[in-house]
């Protein structure tokens, strides 16, 4: 086995940003694999590493040479690689070419088929490790992407990186391997936290590497993770029942901010928790970084949590610092909140007027037109009374109210929230200050829903009027664009949607699309509408298709246009479920169905004259008017599995018909009779699915 030594490759700069940090250090570990595999050198796991002021690359059992290869490949025919004069064809040219080798070089002989061909022949030497990994260390510096942050230019040279690189450590085992980016030249050395261990550390082998960080101050992520995990746990231990909030997003951002983390406790003024929690926390977590802390009751207290990295010994200073901060910022917040609660909601709904929804479509405040009329017509087709009605078009006019007050320009993420807030200020019913509040809801797939039929409908009314209208011009979304989360919205409202069973969704998609065109956007509403409706439906294939209904069963449903959510996957589920327990008995039915659909002739219609009927046809007719009967009251009833039993009794009928008659007989009236029947045959299971979709993948 080949002699193997650990490489390090550690690029230390100025600060980073936290943000990019983990996005980085994936790039590093496949730029330095693919690297190692493309020179051929063998090398055993890739580990990264990263800390605000590094990046860092450690290869175990790293060969110290390339593999010695000879390379023999065969190529084409003699026959074809050589003219009659002896001299290299085309063929036999591009296959030297290809392969790194002139074509004189290509050597002829007989293969164990029995035929000559021409065959190239080379020779690899071996390379030592050094080398490569100098090279390799140069192109990962220069390799590395920052998405949305501009790279810096420091010294002499034109290279670049996300801040000024102040050191490298390149480490062959105990050697240095030579490499250098701008003006910065490797060496065996690191450097350690600018205050516990500020200056230039030597490293004496790459496995002695995060010992030498440790005793300088520095910890590597999952140690500066664990450490402030457990001044956390610490912190909620000191203060039975409370809970310090840490969102992954920025627990990570913390965790690539600091090299030796302290966790500490800071507070703030007691009047500052009269203002909505909301905008407190996200100051603390958006802006400072900070980890606000709950008490049992899930009130939010007047400590927070401050991860520091500096030196433990001014802890206090540091406390004393970070309070000064968040008091400056939360009186922000308390000052647009309480200036926010002068203007009347109204008011706030006018100023929309200003604000643009989309260019095409217009602005924000006609949206909240629109979603008043569709919000009402939601509630009246869930069946709510007039008081609940009425509220519904309240809160869709009030919904985006606060899209324009100061809070939410500062706090974006606080839209609908702070709106609530405000409305229960001045007075508006619990439901509408509730419904403003979720009517953003589902924002994500697994999210909580709107609490109540009024949020419900004006989430749905929002979301429908987005996706009507982005159809509406023409810029539905594609593979890589979706910028108005219309994707997101059908599946938000196909969740909703399941829970109003009573809510047809293509009434409202007529609606919504009959609001645009008052506006005087022209578009053909047939067209768009159709186009809405089978993207619904692709929606909800995917959907069912997640919940293990199998892919024909979806495909069947879909073919006979059903949209709204909880039919569409209780139909499929049901007739899953009947094919799964009976499947021969399907399948066969599948079949008959489908050669039933291939010979009828729709332009025949479906009056069957019974006294030129056969036994055999007046089995099938009287078996149709049954299976008419019982489909229809099955689905009046919404019970899908007995609407699935009762086309399983059309199976003996059909088999005997297409076993004792002859569907094409010479004589016209006695054919057209014939077709007659298979068109009312199919008839009844039209409005429960195309059965035939269950024959196609066998």
């Amino acid at each position: 086995m080949a002699e193997t030594k650990d490489f390090l490759l550690e690029i230390g700069c100025e600060e980073m940003p936290s943000a990019p940090l983990n996005h980085a250090v994936v790039q590093l570990g496949e730029l330095v694999r693919k690297g190692l595999d493309e020179a051929g050198l063998a090398h055993g796991k890739v580990e990264t590493h990263q800390t605000p002021r590094r990046l860092v690359a450690y290869v175990h059992d790293v060969a110290l040479a390339t593999e010695e290869l000879n390379e023999v490949k065969r190529g084409p025919a003699a026959s074809i690689a050589f003219d009659a004069n002896g001299a290299p064809t085309k063929a036999a040219q591009g296959f030297a070419r290809k392969f790194g080798v002139d074509a004189s070089q290509l050597a002829r002989r007989v293969d164990s088929d029995g035929r000559e061909y021409v065959f190239a022949e080379k020779h690899v030497d071996a390379r030592p490790a050094t080398p490569i990994l100098s090279t390799l260390s140069e192109q990962v510096i220069g390799s590395i992407e920052w998405p949305n942050y501009r790279s810096q230019r420091w010294g002499s040279e034109h290279q670049t990186f996300v801040r000024p690189i102040r050191w490298i450590c390149a480490l062959l085992g105990s050697d240095v391997v030579p490499a250098s980016y701008a003006d910065v030249t490797s060496a065996g050395t690191t450097r350690g936290h600018r205050v516990l261990g500020a200056g230039d550390h030597a490293v004496k082998s790459p496995a002695a590497y995060a010992d030498v960080l440790r005793e300088n101050g520095v910890l590597l992520e999952d140690e500066r993770r664990a450490t402030i995990l457990e001044g956390i746990h610490q912190v909620e231990a000191e203060r039975p029942g409370c809970r310090v909030d840490t969102p992954k997003r920025t627990l990570d951002e913390v965790v690539n901010l600091c090299e030796w983390p302290t966790v500490l406790v800071g507070t703030f003024d007691e009047e500052f928790l009269k203002v909505p929690h909301e905008i407190i926390c996200e100051s603390m977590l958006s802006n400072q970084r900070y980890f606000p802390v709950y008490d049992a009751e899930g009130n939010l207290t007047r400590e927070f949590v401050v991860v520091s990295n500096a030196d433990p010994k001014v802890s206090a200073t540091v406390v004393d610092g970070n309070e000064r901060v968040v008091r400056a910022r939360l009186d922000d917040a308390k000052f647009f909140y309480e200036e926010d609660l002068k203007v009347p909601m109204d008011e706030f709904v006018e100023r929309l007027g200003t604000v643009v929804f989309q260019e095409k479509l217009g602005t924000v405040r006609q949206k909240v037109t629109r979603m008043e009329v569709l919000s009402e017509a939601v509630a009246k087709a869930a069946g709510a009374d007039e008081r609940t009605c009425g509220l519904a078009k309240r809160a869709a006019h009030l919904a985006k109210a606060d899209l324009v007050s100061q809070a939410v320009v500062e706090f974006t993420n606080q839209q609908g929230v702070m709106g609530g807030y405000y409305a229960k200020a001045a007075g508006e019913d619990q439901e509408v200050c509730d419904a403003i509040r979720e009517h953003y809801r589902p924002r994500f797939a697994g999210d909580e829903l709107p609490s109540g039929i009024v949020g419900k409908c004006v989430a749905i009314a929002d979301k429908l009027d987005t996706v009507c209208g982005i159809f509406a011009i023409d810029e539905p979304p594609t593979g890589s664009s979706d910028p108005f989360a219309v994707r997101r919205a059908a599946i938000g409202m196909i969740a909703m949607l399941r829970t109003l069973p009573a809510v047809h969704l293509l009434p409202l998609i007529e609606l919504a699309l009959a609001s645009y065109a008052e506006r005087g956007i022209e578009f053909d509403a047939q067209k768009v509408a159709s186009s809405v409706a089978a993207f619904f439906q692709g929606r909800l294939a995917a959907i069912a298709k997640d919940e293990g209904i199998a892919p024909d069963a979806i495909e069947a449903v879909g073919a006979v246009g059903v949209i709204d959510p909880d039919e569409f996957v209780r139909r499929a589920a049901a007739l899953d479920r009947a094919r799964s327990e009976s499947p021969e008995l399907f399948e066969d039915l599948a079949t008959a169905y489908a050669r039933a659909a291939h010979l009828a002739n729709a332009s025949l219609g479906t009056n069957v004259d019974s006294s030129v009927l056969g036994d055999a046809e007046k089995a099938l007719l009287a078996a149709c008017e049954e299976g008419e009967k019982a489909v229809s009251a099955a689905l009046a009833a919404g019970d899908f599995d007995a609407a699935c039993e009762a086309l399983a009794g059309l199976r003996g009928p059909i088999d005997r018909f297409f076993t004792d008659v002859l569907v094409m007989d010479p004589d016209p009236t006695v054919r057209d009779n014939r077709l007659r029947l298979l068109n009312r045959f199919a008839g009844v299971f039209g409005d429960v699915a195309d059965i035939g979709a269950l024959s196609k993948r066998k």
